[in-house]
């Protein structure tokens, strides 16, 4: 067994650095764990890497094996695929999934990996944390077959999103977002494709990821009357103009909150986290979500690939992180 593994952390705000880490022996409810890949989130990472968290929400935000504090130095992420190899037997040797940062080897407990189904490969099982979240959103927002719904914002979590209402059946279904180059990601999910200005209105539903103002503005403008936008964009420690004036009352509109922080209340008398992790995982077996995976590269290069990922330089829906121990 290894004792030391290496650990991707944010040294100070806009730059991280490999560093060497102990391991510790696994007790016998814990599991050491080989990674195999892992995933940048790049709104919410990207982010954290920039400083952006705000001091407020310094607790909220911290990832389930998060080490050190807001802004830095922390370790932080939480899309980890590795291979058990110590623990009980029914985990020996299977792949799982894990809200870990980037680190090569790691203990946890054994209740904290899930089992990644057979029919989903290690490469495409770092998207479970974002559809997770996508299957939470959906559950806050509750669509309905035939519904009008429209996904504002074609990143890592508008994406899932889309991918996952693909399987609804009889609804309209369009994905927005202001760079044409992500008709491509549309298509390879099966789904319609729009810019901002063309998109179709009178919807139902209307989920919103782009981080932007301008976002959520088109999303209320998109809407029917009474409709509902569901809000799962984290601006950190921006401030968001919303216009609630002109015709937001007489048409009854609705702005709601989602995150995957909790369960949503649709459903949390009956599915834990781990029920809802686990349907995200059964999701991931359609490989049309390898779309959402847009680049790769070597752990040991990530010191030099975040920084490109944040400046958007290196522009990406999930980045792939590969290893090689």
């Amino acid at each position: 067994m290894p004792r030391v593994a290496c650990a991707f952390w944010l040294s100070v705000s806009g730059q991280g650095e490999i560093r060497t880490v102990p391991v510790p022996e696994p007790r016998d409810d814990e599991v050491l764990v080989r990674t195999l890949c892992s995933g940048v989130s790049r709104g919410t990472e990207t982010l954290v890497f920039r400083g952006g968290v705000p001091e407020s929400q310094h607790a909220v935000m911290r990832a389930p094996f998060q080490e050190g504090d807001f802004p830095a130095p922390v370790k932080y992420g939480y899309l980890n695929v590795g291979v058990v190899e110590q623990g009980p037997s029914a985990l020996l040797g299977r792949t799982v999934f894990c809200l870990y940062p980037h680190q090569t080897h790691y203990v946890v407990p054994a209740s904290a990996v899930t089992p990644v189904p057979d029919s989903v490969p290690a490469s495409r099982a770092v998207l479970a944390g974002t559809v997770e979240t996508a299957v939470n959103a959906l559950w806050d927002a509750a669509p309905l077959v035939g519904d009008r719904i429209a996904v504002v914002g074609a990143g890592m979590v508008g994406c899932s999103v889309a991918a996952v209402l693909a399987r609804f059946p009889g609804v309209r279904l369009q994905l927005i977002d202001a760079d044409p180059a992500r008709a491509a990601t549309a298509e390879a999910l099966g789904v319609d494709f729009a810019l901002p200005q063309d998109a179709r209105g009178d919807c139902d539903l209307v989920v919103h990821a782009s981080a932007t103002e301008q976002g959520l503005a088109r999303s209320l403008e998109l809407l029917a009357q009474e409709g509902t936008v569901i809000e799962l964009s984290w601006y950190g420690d921006r401030q968001v103009s919303l216009p609630l004036g002109e015709a937001f009352h007489s048409r009854r509109l609705v702005v709601r909150s989602s995150q995957v922080g909790a369960v949503s209340p649709a459903r949390r008398a009956r599915r834990t986290f781990a029920d809802r992790l686990a349907l995200a995982l059964d999701l991931l077996a359609d490989p049309a979500f390898d779309a959402l995976v847009t680049g790769e590269s070597a752990f040991e290069d990530l010191p030099r690939v975040m920084p490109r990922l944040a400046s958007g330089d290196l522009p990406a829906l999930c980045h792939r992180i590969r290893y090689t121990t």
